[in-house]
């Protein structure tokens, strides 16, 4: 295991923790919250950024994703609070801290160490996708046993199953969070992509800018995996909000019981990647994202990568502006989707960290 040492101590102004959201719930004789979300704060003595960032992790994860590495090193939150922003380390609604009562949530994914190995830490063993062949990243040796693996593993949390309810109670805590804390950079990691754009869509003027690593896509359908040599097929589930399975604030506005309609691209934009779906023309706009600074990025050996140029694609046709970075394009290669615990985490940190100073310059 790697130590932190050689690096100067951490000066930390306060840290603590607190919940927002949540409400009582009654389930026969028993009253229990639900809903709540878990966030801890720390607050650097030199505050050198104009407002903090609130990290949300993604699937089957909990905060400790941002908040070091299964190799003992340190992670993105200690990264950005030597640069001078206050974190906010969130566990989402219906995990970890924040569990509650779990049957107020229904149907839980649990932890699946075939799904784990596979799509997280030796994709390059399953061959999935045709870019898993690149993978190179992961700190330890990715099988059961090896003491890296293992304190992942550990990790891992059951989450909500119910992709709207996960949605829709995370985008009304993120909400709560920003009333509580004001305006942040929401940064968010797959599952979590959607929870930052129903936050911004609830709170647009206390969002300053969206960092999404690799958010929950493509939009409309997500895509089942075959391997080779098909790669990919289209899941059947469609994502009535486009990006996402909640509803969000488009222009012109829906009429009761109207749904968006979508196209599929005729061809991929190139080998190994899929065909992206997009709204039917003229399309709506996302009017609350607009004007809103967007980083999203993408791991060169990640499943995301045959198809995390699709949400890019699908903002700008909204009307978001937005800036996708492959970071195989920065010479940072090898990156699954779990970039931000692999060996060349700070260098992708360093991507993002340029992106905010341009940003707020």
């Amino acid at each position: 295991m790697m130590t932190n040492a050689g690096r100067e101590p951490l000066t930390i102004a306060s840290q603590g923790y607190f919940f927002v959201g949540g409400q009582y719930q009654s389930s026969g004789a028993q009253r229990a919250m639900h809903g709540q979300m878990y966030v801890e704060y720390q607050i650097p003595s030199d505050v050198r950024a104009p407002c903090p960032i609130v990290m949300i992790h993604g699937g089957g994860q909990s905060g400790t994703n941002w908040t070091g590495t299964p190799d003992g090193r340190e992670g993105w939150a200690q990264y950005f609070l030597r640069r001078g922003w206050p974190i906010y380390v969130v566990d989402t609604v219906g995990r970890a801290r924040s569990a509650g009562t779990y049957s107020a949530y229904g149907k839980m994914n649990e932890p699946n160490l075939d799904f784990i190995q596979d799509r997280f830490l030796a994709p390059e063993r399953a061959m999935k996708w045709p870019q898993a062949a690149l993978h190179t990243q992961f700190p330890g040796e990715a099988r059961p046993g090896d003491e890296i693996f293992d304190q992942f593993v550990a990790s891992q949390v059951s989450s909500i199953a119910d992709y709207p309810l996960q949605q829709a109670l995370n985008g009304e805590a993120g909400a709560a969070l920003l009333d509580r804390i004001g305006p942040a950079v929401v940064m968010t990691h797959s599952q979590a992509g959607p929870f930052g754009w129903l936050t911004a869509d609830r709170r647009p003027r206390l969002v300053r800018a969206i960092v999404a690593v690799e958010p929950n896509g493509p939009p409309v359908h997500d895509v089942d995996f075959l391997g080779a040599p098909d790669w990919f097929s289209d899941n059947p589930t469609v994502k009535g909000g486009g990006i996402c399975h909640a509803a969000l604030t488009y222009e012109p506005p829906l009429a009761p019981g109207e749904q968006l309609a979508f196209v599929c691209e005729k061809d991929p934009r190139g080998p190994g990647l899929v065909r992206c779906w997009r709204q039917a023309e003229p399309a709506r706009k996302l009017v609350n994202l607009a004007g809103i600074p967007i980083l999203i990025l993408a791991g060169e050996a990640s499943y995301h990568a045959p198809y995390d140029h699709c949400t890019s694609e699908y903002l700008t046709q909204a009307g978001v502006a937005n800036t996708f970075i492959r970071l195989a394009d920065r010479g940072i290669h090898g990156n699954g989707h779990m970039m931000m615990i692999e060996k060349n985490n700070m260098a992708i940190a360093d991507v993002i960290a340029e992106w905010l100073d341009q940003t707020f310059s």
